[in-house]
């Protein structure tokens, strides 16, 4: 099989390598769409996020979907030939946090691409069974790529709360933020407001369904904001970009018993006004991926609730995986215009 190979900085080889073996309690997948997250694009362009710090050779890739090829032999729920999408983060299941049912904080997690483990910008992968979710049969597996980004927005509003009546606003349109706005439209949010730098993604956004865009190239945001909410700031306030300024804006734009949902990958010390959250009683949250999120994903694009077409308009162009090493310098060169790139794993 072929896999995509991370050598060094910025350099990636598509290599050959052996099928993997499964065990009795895994399935073999075979890819067929894996997108590019900013994470991935992270590592390929500075070698770490944080303290997790690439050793090379690495295969990236975490958002994949699929067709099962082979099923191990205590697997009783999945037969070959079922289209599946990959949870790619794999918990320890006996640590204290697991048995609370908050896996994805796991002391222990495997998450595929995130050093030292291999991800799936592969042609094959042998994953648990228990990481696997079947894709409707309403859903195409390029779509199928899309709901672990998703699946960081849905575990973002219900960390929020949203719901009718309430009024969000989201700090960055990329792919996460709006895949954050389609989950709080999906939860009855009344009125979402998004603001970014650049005007093809806000552009999106109002396809998307955000009810107002703002763009902070051309005025001052908060002001905006504040203006377009009557003084009140929002009921819930995500920052989606990973940026200090938009996360040390977030505490002016919370209204009173308001809510703020940090998701982003904020990197390094921040500068933030804590006593605007004490003066408002505002609540400031975190999240780390998602938890028990991918079912939800699937059942709202199954039900309609998520529109699948409107999703698929987060992807800006599909490459093939001999093309890869393009696809993350045109994702890295071309950052204010593009969203989401999507590789082409098999045919």
């Amino acid at each position: 099989m072929k896999a995509a190979v991370l050598t060094e900085l910025k350099k990636i080889e598509v290599r050959e390598f052996d099928i993997p073996a499964i065990s009795d309690n895994e399935v073999l997948v075979k890819i067929e769409y894996c997108g590019i997250c900013g994470s991935d694009a992270e590592f390929f362009e500075e070698g770490q996020i944080g303290t997790r710090i690439v050793n090379y050779p690495l295969v990236l890739g975490h958002e994949a979907s699929g067709e099962i090829v082979s099923v191990g032999t205590a697997v009783k729920n999945y037969e070959i030939g079922q289209k599946v999408v990959i949870e790619p983060g794999i918990p320890c299941g006996h640590c204290e946090f697991c048995r609370q049912g908050r896996y994805n904080i796991c002391k222990n997690m495997k998450f595929l691409s995130c050093p030292p483990n291999d991800g799936l910008f592969c042609q094959y992968v042998a994953v648990p069974a228990d990481t696997v979710f079947p894709l409707p049969d309403s859903m195409n597996t390029l779509t199928g790529a899309l709901m672990e980004p998703l699946a960081v927005g849905m575990h973002a509003a219900a960390i929020g709360r949203v719901e009718a009546p309430k009024t969000v606003i989201i700090l960055g349109a990329g792919c996460i933020g709006l895949c954050t706005l389609l989950c709080c439209k999906h939860r009855g949010a009344a009125r979402i407001i998004v603001c970014d730098l650049f005007s093809k993604r806000l552009e999106l956004a109002k396809k998307l369904g955000a009810d107002e865009v703002v763009n902070a190239s051309e005025c001052d945001s908060v002001k905006e904001i504040i203006r377009l909410t009557n003084g009140e700031g929002g009921d819930v306030v995500f920052e989606t970009a990973g940026n200090k300024v938009t996360t040390s804006q977030t505490s002016y734009l919370a209204r009173r018993g308001g809510t703020i949902v940090i998701v982003g990958n904020v990197q390094g010390d921040v500068p933030f006004n804590f006593r605007n959250l004490c003066t408002a009683e505002i609540e400031l949250e975190t999240t780390k991926r998602y938890c028990n999120a991918f079912e939800k994903c699937l059942s709202a694009i199954n039900t309609g609730s998520i529109s699948a077409e409107k999703l698929n308009l987060i992807i800006d162009n599909i490459f093939p995986m001999d093309d890869i090493q393009n696809a993350f310098t045109q994702f890295i060169e071309n950052k204010k215009d593009m969203t989401k790139i999507v590789i082409k794993v098999t045919d």
